[in-house]
């Protein structure tokens, strides 16, 4: 499982959009990348759809998101 927290890029004003995909891209097979944000990121639920990714949410305390990212493919 690869793990990225988004929160301290956006905080710095920043866009994480490069990272996530990069982070995807490193998955091996079976991988899921778990996702924590400081918000929902709904948009980019239909980018990783488009290369093959399934999501599950889970609100965390704190106004944070967990999101865990898994190939549709099962690879």
């Amino acid at each position: 499982m690869a793990i990225l927290d988004v929160r301290p890029i956006l905080a710095a004003g920043d866009d994480p959009f490069a990272e996530i995909l990069a982070a995807v891209a490193a998955l091996g097979p079976g991988e899921v990348l778990e996702l924590i944000a400081p918000l929902d990121p709904v948009p980019l639920y239909a980018v990783l759809a488009a290369r093959g990714f399934s999501h599950v949410t889970e609100r965390l305390g704190e106004g944070d998101f967990r999101i865990t990212f898994r190939r549709t493919d099962g690879s």
